[in-house]
């Protein structure tokens, strides 16, 4: 609902209210918040409640740069150590966006594919702090790019990826995905610019 934004920047959060909403326990929604809270999509203010957290565009540099790092390391490590099904199931996931057009559902298959990335790496850890930056970026793409964004053409670069990836080269794999995540960064920093050096900007 955050990434989605059908709880915007800004926006309050009441365990009651999300109980509704959702259909599930205090409990769970609550461990759900405290993880929120952790991974920075929701800032905790004493005595005032949970809000939803903002995006500060001046600070996206600090987005780009682990998961540059990251997720090229993350490509290395699924080239030696991915199986056969990882790549199956990474080629069906490619086939099957061949058939969209929406955007939102592309955006699934982008993220599959960085999933099964993950998995092939095999380390949890890398994949725990991945997966939160690729939801912050998700989130930015929802503010940003969404009416912009060439999705289909982000999926097909898994394509050449996956075949680095299925021939166990490691290198090109990381080069590919490194380009892969530049991709999203600059169109997203072409957007915000004009903001940025807008003269009511701050």
């Amino acid at each position: 609902m955050i990434v989605q934004l059908e709880c915007a920047p800004g926006d309050v959060l009441r365990e009651e209210s999300l109980q509704d909403r959702l259909g599930i326990g205090r409990t769970p929604i609550r461990e759900a918040l405290q993880r929120l809270a952790r991974d920075q999509f929701v800032n905790v203010i004493p005595r005032r409640g949970m809000f939803v957290s903002s995006i500060d565009v001046s600070e996206l540099s600090l987005l780009y740069e682990p998961r540059a790092m990251m997720e090229p390391y993350a490509a290395r490590l699924a080239a030696r150590r991915g199986t056969d099904e990882h790549w199956r199931e990474m080629s069906g996931a490619i086939d099957e966006a061949a058939t969209l057009t929406d955007d939102e559902l592309l955006l699934a298959v982008d993220r599959r594919c960085h999933e099964i990335t993950w998995a092939a790496a095999g380390n949890r850890f890398l994949t725990d702090t991945l997966d939160m930056l690729y939801a912050q970026s998700d989130r930015v793409w929802h503010m940003y790019l969404a009416a912009v964004a060439d999705t289909r053409h982000a999926v097909e670069e898994h394509a050449e990826i996956l075949d680095a990836r299925a021939a166990g080269d490691a290198d090109r794999s990381a080069t590919l995905v490194e380009a892969h995540v530049r991709s999203f960064d600059t169109p997203v920093r072409d957007a915000v610019t004009p903001r940025l050096d807008s003269p009511l900007a701050g």
